[in-house]
């Protein structure tokens, strides 16, 4: 439910949000870093913005990068691993080393090789072939880029766990009854192994989400991810930050909407996704549901 209320307003107001996220008033001094009200309900920031449009158009962004990543992330796992499970032997364990490998390098690292290499080509592409106008190019590829940056390299938990369920399911009876009548290969794997796994997918793909948006709000606080004027919670909780200094002076005004309201929105979410996927683990896991 919490999930719905803070999601649903975040897509439905797209074609709002995207009109007036950036509309600036700095003109008018009573309207820059003004408090909440009736007519800004979540105030405004320095540049006399709505944070309340912002955090709309910010949720929208980051909820939908999280998405996206997760199923580029549970897609190239459940691939990788059901691979690397059904075929075993020499395949299985160069696939799995690879993984070994992956998990041994450093998450960001990976990340800002990913973006330095693929940002350039993707705004080129974009403002070349394509035509787009160069902001609109440069929004687009930050996007992109984060989703492959994210989902490219959160596929590794998910490879291993369902390498392991398919290891276990490629010695029932009816694996071996595929066997006997001719079946080989992809036929194995897509007709008889995948459905079998639907449950698993269903609740790992679940915890993936909140963990690709956590990832893109992180990648975004450090000013890596979604590129400004385009907000997400990572990024406007950035800026909420700059205000923590001060709180230890007295003589300072807090301006403490800027950051309460994106990082509490970014925090329900991702409890709420975090309970969804607890609950849809103990309806769907049969070991957990037979004791």
């Amino acid at each position: 439910m919490v999930l719905l209320l803070i999601a649903l307003p975040c897509f439905v107001t797209l074609p709002w949000s995207l009109s007036r996220y950036d509309v600036q008033r700095n003109d008018q001094p009573d309207k820059v870093l003004a408090p909440p009200s009736l007519g800004e309900p979540m105030g405004t920031d320095v540049l006399g913005r709505s944070v309340m449009w912002r955090c709309l158009l910010g949720g929208a962004i980051s909820l939908g990068i999280g998405l996206a990543a997760a199923g580029i992330a549970v897609g190239i796992g459940t691939l990788f691993g059901a691979v690397s499970g059904l075929w075993g032997g020499r395949v299985d364990a160069l696939m799995m080393r690879f993984v070994d490998v992956m998990y041994g390098l450093p998450y960001v690292l990976l990340v800002v090789m990913i973006s330095l290499s693929l940002y350039p080509v993707l705004v080129r592409f974009l403002s070349g072939p394509l035509g787009l106008a160069q902001t609109l190019s440069t929004n687009a590829a930050g996007v992109v880029t984060l989703l492959v940056a994210i989902g490219g390299v959160s596929w590794l938990t998910m490879a291993r766990v369902i390498r392991g369920q398919v290891l276990s399911l490629r010695e029932q009876p009816f694996i071996e009854a595929t066997r006997a009548v001719g079946v080989r290969g992809p036929a194995v794997l897509f007709r008889h192994l995948l459905p079998n796994l639907v449950g698993v997918i269903v609740v790992y793909a679940t915890l993936a989400v909140p963990v690709a948006i956590l990832q893109e709000s992180f990648l975004s606080f450090l000013g890596i991810g979604v590129l400004p004027p385009l907000p997400s919670w990572g990024s406007l909780a950035s800026v909420g930050v700059r205000e923590l200094p001060s709180l230890a002076d007295a003589s300072l005004k807090v301006h403490w909407w800027l950051l309460l309201f994106p990082c509490l929105l970014l925090g329900l979410t991702l409890l709420a996704l975090n309970l969804l996927g607890d609950g849809l683990r103990e309806r769907l896991d049969p070991r957990r549901s037979a004791r």
